[in-house]
């Protein structure tokens, strides 16, 4: 049922991200024209491009990069997340756990350094992106839900991160919530920031190391070219055509339609959702407490994720995980009334005392997930071309490690990253429509029925489980 409120809180929100919308965002770069070359063509100007264009000029001063981006860098999933940068590379050790058992402990070292080589970026580039080490507390919402955080536990200490278990009295102490009945505070594998600003800080810092960047510039093709790779392009308002010829190519747009014909097979995108409030007063702000500005999210099925900004504003995301017919991606989807309107009940049911507050935006964005909810990786042309997918919604970090991966796949040597059994591995495929729909479909119907019946999986769901297949909000 709809709360009396939620309409008013709703009424003046625009429609636009959070993180975008903002005085401090740059200004476009001038689209590619004519025909270009380089030694490294990035496709894509997300974390993923922006992190192989980078790394690769840190690698070789002398390689010329030239990153071209269909919008502007950070518009889609890497400007509009909820800024969760987490140390996971398997979307949370349960799920690498049960994947990748004989090289876990080696995924887990990587992924703490691959958070520490975040850190270290932030501050050598002086990237004001409020990147703090605040952790993640996960909360029990229901009583079944306290067993499963429990094992969450003791599996999270086996290898070796440092979580506390909280009752109900400890974790309403950290952050006011009456739903609240237990939680989980993994201390030390979770940062939060501001995604538009790290993706704007690495656009920036491409540009010192001397990458070409060139935006509102989309990529229509791929085709080989005697040794190398010939990307046709169109840029600009008019749609100017251009292309590009590269000895090598990463190719980093992630949930949209691909360029590769095969990974098609292996990608659905996923619509995701989110509000934003405006920022608490003095009064709110020690109504609901938070002192230790951790990252929050319940453990159901339909999770919702939330966090408080620098400017004491609250996120609130996640609930559904929409699946449009075909693999649709568009603008209009982009606005969902009736999920906001949810997120909206949700959020009052979880703070109630912050029942006069206001939301100032509501937007969706994009996840390219996979069936094993954690990237994938490969090559095509002969090796000239790599490509990393399938991110699942925990991009903010991975994406790092995936832009290392895809250099080292381009390197054509082997390294102790392409010998992994996730960069060698691909996912179980999507089947095609209309089964894929339907599957998707009743898989998102059997996940919140589960989160009604104390967490029981039904037939549909324990077969998804036998066969390595399922979907994950």
């Amino acid at each position: 049922m709809t709360l009396p409120h939620t309409g008013r809180a709703l009424a003046d929100a625009a429609p636009v991200p959070y993180w975008l919308d903002r005085p401090e965002r740059p200004d476009p770069l001038p689209p590619l024209a004519g025909e270009q070359t380089a030694d490294l063509l990035v496709v894509g100007g997300g974390y993923s491009g922006l992190w192989a264009a980078l790394l690769a000029r840190r690698d070789d001063p002398s390689r010329d990069v030239l990153l071209v981006e269909a919008g502007t860098c950070g518009w889609a999933a890497s400007g509009r997340n909820g800024g969760f940068c987490a140390a996971s590379l398997t979307h949370g050790l349960a799920n690498g756990v049960d994947r990748f058992p004989g090289e876990v402990d080696e995924l887990e070292w990587l992924g703490r350094q691959n958070l520490a080589a975040i850190a270290a970026t932030v501050e050598a580039y002086g990237i004001d992106c409020d990147f703090e080490r605040t952790g993640e507390l996960a909360v029990a919402v229901a009583p079944y839900q306290l067993d499963g955080l429990a094992e969450d536990a003791e599996l999270a200490r086996r290898y070796g991160h440092d979580v506390r278990l909280l009752d109900a009295d400890e974790v309403r102490a950290e952050v006011a919530s009456p739903t609240y009945l237990g939680g989980m505070w993994d201390r030390d594998r979770v940062a939060m920031l501001d995604p538009a600003k790290l993706a704007w800080g690495l656009r920036r810092a491409c540009l010192a190391e001397g990458v070409r960047i060139a935006e509102h510039t989309r990529v229509t093709g791929l085709r080989a070219d005697g040794a190398a790779l010939r990307a046709a392009t169109a840029g600009g308002r008019d749609g100017l055509p251009g292309a590009v010829r590269a000895g090598q190519v990463v190719l980093a747009t992630n949930a949209f339609p691909p360029l590769l014909r095969r990974l098609r097979a292996w990608i659905v995108p996923v619509y995701d959702y989110a509000l934003m409030t405006e920022p608490l007063t003095a009064e709110q702000r020690k109504a609901v407490g938070w002192a230790n500005r951790q990252g929050l999210a319940d453990v159901g099925n339909q999770f919702h994720y939330y966090r408080i900004t620098a400017d004491d504003r609250i996120l609130f995301g996640g609930y559904d995980a929409v699946y449009h017919y075909g693999n649709r991606v568009a603008p209009e989807l982009e606005q969902r009334a009736t999920t906001f309107t949810a997120l909206a009940d949700h959020f009052f049911t979880t703070f109630p005392q912050l029942d006069d507050l206001r939301f100032s935006h509501s937007w969706g964005g994009v996840i390219d997930t996979c069936t094993r909810f954690c990237p994938f990786f490969g090559t095509a042309y002969d090796g000239r071309l790599a490509y990393a997918a399938g991110f699942t919604g925990l991009g903010v970090g991975a994406t790092r490690f995936g832009a290392r991966v895809m250099l080292d796949l381009l390197g054509g040597v082997e390294t102790p990253l392409t010998r992994l059994d996730l960069v060698r591995r691909k996912p179980l495929p999507f089947p095609p429509e209309p089964v894929r729909a339907t599957g998707i479909n009743l898989t998102r119907w059997s996940l919140a029925r589960a989160d009604t019946h104390e967490g029981r999986r039904n037939v549909w769901l324990r077969t998804l489980d036998r066969l390595g297949l399922g979907f994950d909000s």
